[in-house]
């Protein structure tokens, strides 16, 4: 059979309501062209992220009902615990409300000025909480990466060669040097800033013996893991007959920690992971989850939300969901190509991305064509979606891009269809959109709050 169906029946459902062009004018006008501040209610298919935007399962929700709510020591926190072990191998693993309190609490205690983070790509929040501190968040994916038209089965892997350059510079000679101004490499999997690409076992391997090398450790950026995994078993020679939950764990095991937002492949709606293996970094790292997220065996969280992610991170590594998941994805990206928009090839994980600079080409950057064509499809279709080019990364952005990412379990084929459909009308009408100016902004993350004037 070639057609690939939902592995799952759909048991409960939710009323989406429909909006004029009229009303959505209005709605742009008021939300000064940003889409962050519109309603949700407002919004007919929601791509805007799919971070905490899943359905989650029947066993899930049986779960939320087992919840052990007491403060200290809950029966659920230990079930989680179990779970992550068992997946990941870490010793140390610390609960926390989603992915960006992992990624503030690591480099509160490793950042600082002076000190240098590399990564594949830095996603959005990474990169704040890297550049919080005072420190660098440099970006070092391979050249292929940065081209929405080039074919490579892993896109979002690490240039192993400007890595290695890096250190040395910082270096100049002196390995503890190094230590001190390095205090971890990142790999984030898959690279959502970059097309949602994944990065090879072979790549890892490589990143380890480069930090094994230098004595700097590895990290990963795991919120995609198990998609990264299923790429890895479809596309990297000599892996096709090992399971996911095996390639999984090769990939943890060549960390040294990890940070997960549980909204991705834990398909829970709030939740967060920072996983360690050191043992004095890890206390560190428990007295300020306990200052600022809550006691060790929470973090932020209720025990119904602990068993919901103990029950998710088990499904998301059932190869029937992942063989789905890609293949809806690549549904779409297939549609567009055919239809001549450019996305970024080959299709991602978790979402295309629409090639911005190709879409409207007679909008120059600095009027942000991604934010003019995130506006037309909501103003066309009642389509949500997000710009990941110069108003998220500013002058740092390699691509102007619109990222549709797909929630997880939410949506049916019907729906991915109407989004088809939608963008190659907007395709067929582009050269009327128009570009954008920002009138406020704020001093960091300012995709989430600015407001915009059409020229």
């Amino acid at each position: 059979m070639k057609t690939i169906i939902e592995p799952f029946r759909i048991k409960v459902v939710e009323p989406i309501r429909m909006t004029t062009r009229e009303e959505r004018e209005r709605l742009l006008a008021e939300a000064g062209h940003n889409l962050f501040l519109i309603r949700a209610e407002d919004v007919l298919i929601d791509l805007l992220t799919d971070s905490g935007t899943g359905a989650m399962s029947s066993l899930q929700w049986s779960g939320i009902m087992r919840g052990d709510e007491s403060y200290a020591g809950a029966k659920s926190w230990y079930v989680l615990q179990e779970k992550i072990r068992e997946l990941t191998g870490f010793p140390h693993i610390l609960p926390t409300h989603q992915g960006r309190a992992s990624e503030r609490i690591l480099f509160e205690l490793v950042g600082g000025p002076g000190k240098i983070v590399p990564n594949n790509t830095h996603f959005d929040t990474t990169r704040a909480n890297v550049e919080h501190t005072g420190a660098k968040a440099v970006d070092l994916v391979i050249p292929e990466g940065r081209q929405p038209t080039t074919r490579h089965p892993f896109k979002g892997n690490m240039d192993l060669e400007r890595l290695e350059q890096l250190i040395r510079e910082v270096s100049a000679g002196n390995p503890d040097r190094a230590r001190q101004q390095i205090p971890l490499v990142m790999v984030t999997v898959t690279n959502n800033a970059g097309g949602g690409q994944p990065v090879s076992l072979e790549n890892l391997r490589g990143v380890r013996r480069i930090c094994d090398k230098y004595g700097i450790p590895l990290f990963l950026d795991a919120c995609r893991f198990a998609e990264n995994a299923w790429f890895i078993k479809q596309r990297e020679p000599g892996q096709r007959d090992r399971s996911v939950r095996q390639i999984a764990r090769e990939m943890f095991d060549l960390a040294d920690g990890a940070t997960i937002s549980a909204k991705k492949d834990g398909l829970v709606n709030i939740g967060g992971l920072l996983l360690l293996r050191d043992d004095e970094l890890a206390r560190r790292a428990d007295e300020l989850l306990i200052l600022t997220e809550g006691f060790v065996t929470y973090g932020g969280l209720a025990g119904r939300d602990l068993e919901a992610m103990a029950q998710g991170f088990e499904e998301v590594v059932d190869e029937d969901y992942l063989r789905y998941r890609i293949r809806s994805i690549e549904y779409l990206g297939e549609k567009l190509l055919a239809a001549g928009i450019q996305i970024v090839e080959p299709p991602g994980g978790h979402a295309i991305y629409i090639d911005a600079r190709h879409f409207c080409p007679h909008i120059p950057p600095e009027q942000f064509p991604g934010q003019a064509l995130v506006v037309a499809l909501y103003r066309h279709a009642g389509i949500r979606a997000t710009e990941i080019g110069s108003v998220m990364f500013g002058k740092n952005a390699p691509m102007e891009l619109v990222r549709l990412a797909i929630p997880r379990r939410v949506y049916t084929q019907s729906h991915i269809d109407y989004v088809i459909e939608a963008i190659i009308e907007v395709f067929a009408a582009r050269d009327k959109i128009r570009g954008l100016e920002i009138v406020w902004e704020p001093p960091s993350l300012r995709h989430f709050t600015a407001r915009f004037r059409e020229l």
